[in-house]
């Protein structure tokens, strides 16, 4: 599909001209396709150049529109970082229990606060994997708008109802990277505080990647007509993967919920090693997993979330099954990883 749409989707969709009104009507059957898998109309979605983006615009843009009742942002203390670093120093940050879910109490009494514009709280945790009681907030938040950063969830798991705004990121469910999805209810105010052009509401400023948008809603697609099979094989290889690295590690720490999860995503911390040289050794036998926070795992700072949750911050492996993971690599992780974890423990005299 990117392919292909490269060939006719590479003009301005809001030109007049036969290129533009090619590119307007793949970007349109594209976003009818997005809207239908995240369950909106196609009006009340828009693109952006990614979930980062998306979060940031969401939050920004819903805070701006209610300036009169206040700019107060509440949310858990897991989000993404995108969340933090938007919400700033005017937010209330909402604690968690040991497998990262949000203290329900202390979030519906935060909302209830004079002043708060605006509520944040993942679908589920892109590092351990831990569902949010979505449900449950959205009726504690009562009048004040809920974001719910769904990268994480979508295409991997059902989203609940009852938000009001709703961001994804297309990579995370096998679309390509620069593409971002912000949902807006209807009846949801927002008010962008920056310039805005004719594209997206103003709310993604220049024209959107076509071919890629194109190649994210046929990825969405795809990916929820394998749901239920990749699904049910993810989470029996995940609790495998749980049970084996537990049973096979002295000093281990298998962090999350393990039912009320995602899928597809594990973390487990070791004792007395390394995250960036487990993660090398890990590489150097060909398996690409990750350590320290996931929206930052560049700085390789101690992971806010597993802060957060009061575990164990260093020595971390977050791994995370993609549509082509075989049972074969599986097998071959759990067996190796033992002795990678011994080894590394032995160069340093534990």
């Amino acid at each position: 599909m990117l392919l292909s749409a490269v060939d006719s989707g590479w003009a301005d969709p809001v030109r007049l001209h036969h290129e533009g009104r090619t590119a307007r009507l793949l970007l349109d059957n594209a976003r009818a396709v997005l809207a239908e898998g995240v369950g909106v109309r196609p009006d009340e979605l828009y693109v952006t150049t990614s979930g980062t983006a998306a979060i940031r615009t969401g939050l920004s843009a819903v805070r701006a529109a209610r300036r009169r009742v206040g700019d107060t942002v509440v949310h858990s203390a897991v989000e993404h970082s995108a969340v933090l670093h938007t919400a700033g120093a005017a937010a209330v940050e909402v604690g968690v229990d040991m497998s990262g879910r949000v203290d329900l109490e202390a979030f519906r009494a935060a909302v209830r606060q004079p002043g708060v514009a605006v509520a944040a709280l993942q679908a589920a945790n892109h590092e351990v994997g831990t569902r949010q009681p979505i449900e449950a907030a959205t009726e504690a938040c009562g009048d004040v708008p809920l974001l719910v950063d769904a990268a994480a969830a979508l295409g991997h798991d059902v989203v609940p109802a009852g938000w009001s705004v709703l961001t994804a990121s297309a990579h995370k469910w096998g679309g390509p990277a620069g593409v971002g999805l912000l949902a807006v209810r209807k009846g949801t105010r927002f008010a962008p505080d920056w310039a805005m052009d004719e594209r997206e509401d103003g709310l993604s400023p220049g024209f959107p990647d076509v071919p890629n948008v194109l190649a994210a809603a046929a990825a969405l697609q795809a990916r929820l007509s394998e749901a239920s099979a990749l699904n049910t094989q993810h989470r029996a290889w995940i609790a495998e993967v749980r049970r084996r690295v537990a049973a096979d590690i002295p000093d281990v720490e298998v962090v999350g919920d393990p039912v009320d999860c995602l899928p597809h995503v594990l973390t487990f911390s070791c004792l007395y090693v390394d995250g960036e040289a487990l993660v090398t050794a890990l590489d150097a036998e060909g398996f690409a997993v990750s350590s320290g926070s996931a929206c930052t795992s560049s700085t390789l700072r101690p992971s806010h979330v597993l802060a957060a949750m009061g575990v164990i911050t260093h020595g971390n492996v977050r791994i995370s099954l993609a549509r082509t993971t075989t049972y074969a690599e599986v097998d071959r992780f759990c067996s190796v990883l033992p002795g990678i974890v011994q080894r590394i423990r032995a160069e340093v005299g534990m």
